[in-house]
């Protein structure tokens, strides 16, 4: 077995925000059980014995909610415990944590950099982007709390990086966007596109393929800018275009054209593909109670990654399909006849590419 990945929602989707584009909200909606509650120690042991027991080569655990510090530190403390008391193989493990940052505080800052956790903070921008979608339980705007918690870590040391949504809104921003990342010296970002609903139905955010390449134009002029002078700073996108460019392959999970194989669990200790899938016809077992070995049994079954696999004419013979690689499955919905579509994006990409391929190409020169 190769080194395994886990995605755990310890609070379900419980969140002290209500960000107006929240994917999982929506998935929420569609299950008969919508939220899962607090995962019990007692789940959260037996699924890091399986893990430990079962991996070669290293552990990833990797936390995200709704919002994963609901639960508490204590938890978090107990995590630690475990991978040392079950690490009996000496496998690397690896911790991650998705926050919104309204709980960090000194406590936690300091747990999180000595523990070593990889931190993704969510933050959308200047206070004007980031507080149009980004609010409380009291539809209060978050930029000024999120901006602290960021402070907060840097002091500490922590490792972080920024997660952005792509709306509609941002996409006309993306310079000011990168300006403001740029000022506050957030040097790892990422920027994932909004999600509609799995229904389709477009709302005030819904990210248009036009918006994005206009996006994805803008920013992409200012992290080249950064690498001509001398400044550069990582965005997950470029770096694994650019990548794949000088032949390797991309890391990040939606850009190799077929799904990874991923452990994403509830609450519960119940098993998913795919975060962008948390629903009960995808339910690929319980960790607390199943082997691995039963999960992936029943995810072939499903024909889950195997759905992702078929390529379109259309994409066979594009000129960039070599780097759209046909994109994230749920970019790719609806599905007809239980094969995907055409990548929402396409377009973007197909104006994008052409745009920054002589740049990109000669970054990739510098890393053969």
């Amino acid at each position: 077995m190769p080194p395994i990945h886990l995605l755990i929602k310890p609070a379900s989707g419980s969140c002290n925000m209500r960000c107006r584009y929240c994917f999982y909200t929506d998935e929420m909606s569609r299950r008969e059980t919508a939220s899962y509650g607090r995962m019990s120690l007692e789940v959260l042991e037996a699924v890091v014995r399986r893990a430990l027991e079962y991996a070669e080569g290293s552990v990833t655990f990797a936390f995200q909610g709704g919002e994963p510090t609901l639960i508490g530190l204590d938890y978090y403390r107990r995590l630690v415990e475990l991978c040392r008391q079950y690490n009996t193989k000496k496998l690397r493990i690896d911790l991650a944590l998705q926050t919104n940052g309204l709980l960090i505080d000194e406590e936690w800052a300091e747990f999180l950099a000595k523990n070593r956790f990889l931190v993704g903070l969510s933050l959308d921008g200047p206070a004007e982007i980031h507080d149009a979608n980004r609010v409380d339980a009291a539809g209060k705007g978050t930029h000024a709390r999120v901006m602290a918690a960021a402070r907060l870590m840097s002091r500490y040391g922590v490792e972080f990086n920024i997660l952005t949504v792509v709306t509609s809104q941002t996409a006309r921003s993306g310079r000011k966007v990168w300006s403001f990342f740029d000022k506050n010296g957030f040097t790892w970002r990422q920027c994932i596109p909004c999600l509609d609903p799995l229904d389709g139905a477009a709302a005030p955010w819904t990210l248009t393929a036009d918006r994005y390449a206009d996006f994805l134009k803008t920013t992409f002029d200012a992290w080249y800018a950064g690498f001509a002078a001398g400044k550069p700073v990582s965005e997950r996108s470029f770096d694994n275009w650019v990548g794949m460019l000088a032949g390797r392959p991309p890391e990040s999970c939606g850009m190799g054209g077929v799904c990874s194989r991923q452990y994403v669990l509830e609450a519960d200790g119940s098993v998913y593909p795919c975060d962008f899938y948390v629903l009960d016809e995808l339910r690929l077992g319980n960790l607390a109670q199943d082997s691995f070995e039963t999960i992936e049994k029943k995810r072939e079954e499903l024909g889950f990654i195997a759905a992702s696999q078929h390529i379109r004419e259309e994409c066979r013979s594009c000129r960039w399909g070599y780097l759209c690689r046909g994109g994230c499955r749920r970019h790719r919905e609806p599905f007809a006849d239980g094969l995907p579509g055409l990548n929402r994006f396409c377009e973007a990409y197909k104006q994008f590419f052409p745009y920054a391929i002589e740049r990109m190409q000669r970054l990739a020169a510098r890393l053969r």
